[in-house]
């Protein structure tokens, strides 16, 4: 089964009830880029790639669709059952550019999974479980109403929450935090969330006023130097996000010891064969992380749940989707949602899933 046809597609995403605030960004709508892979036997197999805007990390809608269009005519006529070799040959027509690369990797393994009747998630190892936890993110918010919502969140089931911060004074963090945990009696897991918000003087006060809140850190300064320059007098755990933008990057925070679990981005990773390799890394390490993506519609929310799916359970810190900000799916029947904090992993072969008719309109990009 060879790669006969790649179609692109882009679709805007508006979010519910905007804007979703982090530290550096402030979101009303979202373009992503969606990507559609026929073989010469006729299966159909679906990527998705969708970055947060254009400054949250150094990728965009544009670009995606552009690196898209560099690589698509010399993947034509490649193996669509050999998703590293794939990998390697866009490696060969493109530096860089993971989250673009991402897109055609997560719908190969589709058409594969398609291809042989089984679930992505078999392809990847298999399933520890069929109902997967997930978390909410709660934007940045004042601090009554992220506690107002925490609760809200703990009683419709959720295990963790991942609260926004950074962006502001730190005594208005401090403050959220205390609320959040005072709401929800400490009966959920908390990330303290500081997209790189902080300065290593803010990040540390926040550690040293909250020493009996039992959260963890997640990306509190902007750099790996900064967070290694105090990680040794915060009295939290750290997590990384946006600093573990690549294998690589995964592997030096290790070595050197500068966290103690990651938030893990499909996309940013390069897709789902290299997600499951630092799957592999961190089990071996015993690193906890998320299985997630900065944003995105049905496709993405699959392919997450399914690479979740397979991770130890210990381990797994949850799946963040973007579907509670958004309204609709791409597959009226089989599209992916949270219910009671908690995901469904798709049944059908593949990422489970199958966009309706019509939903994207016309390619903006064809090849083939």
């Amino acid at each position: 089964m060879r790669i006969a046809e790649i179609h692109i597609y882009q679709k805007d995403l508006p979010v519910a009830d905007g804007p979703y605030t982090m530290a550096r960004a402030e979101v009303w709508a979202l373009d992503t880029t969606i990507v559609r892979i026929v073989s010469d036997t006729g299966l159909t197999g679906w990527g998705e790639t969708c970055p947060v805007g254009p400054t949250y990390q150094p990728e965009h809608a544009l670009g995606a669709r552009a690196a898209l269009c560099q690589m698509a005519p010399g993947l034509i006529g490649a193996s669509a059952l050999a998703p590293l070799l794939v990998r390697r040959l866009m490696d060969g027509l493109l530096n860089g550019h993971n989250y673009a690369k991402a897109a055609i990797d997560i719908a190969i393994h589709d058409l594969i999974g398609k291809h042989y009747g089984v679930r992505v998630c078999d392809l990847l190892g298999g399933a520890e479980r069929e109902l997967v936890p997930s978390y909410y993110a709660t934007g940045i918010k004042s601090p009554d109403d992220t506690a107002k919502l925490a609760k809200e969140k703990m009683k419709e089931g959720y295990p963790r929450l991942q609260i926004k911060l950074g962006g502001r004074p730190v005594e208005e963090d401090i403050e959220t935090i205390r609320k959040v945990f005072d709401s929800t009696g400490g009966q959920l897991s908390i990330a303290a969330d500081g997209n790189r918000g902080w300065t290593s003087r803010d990040a540390l006060r926040f550690s040293r006023e909250c020493p009996d809140i039992p959260f963890v850190m997640e990306q509190p300064c902007n750099t790996i130097d900064e967070i290694v320059a105090i990680r040794g007098q915060l009295h939290h755990a750290v997590y990384l996000d946006e600093n573990a933008d690549s294998l690589n990057a995964v592997l030096r925070a290790i070595s050197l010891g500068v966290c103690d679990g990651f938030g893990l981005k499909v996309t940013r990773m390069g897709g789902l064969g290299p997600m499951a390799t630092i799957r592999d890394i961190c089990a071996a390490r015993s690193m906890p992380h998320t299985c997630d993506d900065s944003w995105g519609g049905d496709i993405i929310a699959a392919a997450c749940v399914h690479i979740g799916a397979t991770v130890e359970p210990r381990l797994l810190e949850g799946v963040w989707l973007a579907a509670p900000y958004i309204s609709g799916h791409y597959d009226s029947v089989n599209g992916v949602s949270i219910d009671g904090g908690h995901i469904k992993v798709p049944q059908g072969p593949g990422l489970g899933l199958t966009p309706d008719d019509g939903v994207f309109g016309d390619p903006v990009s064809s090849f083939g």
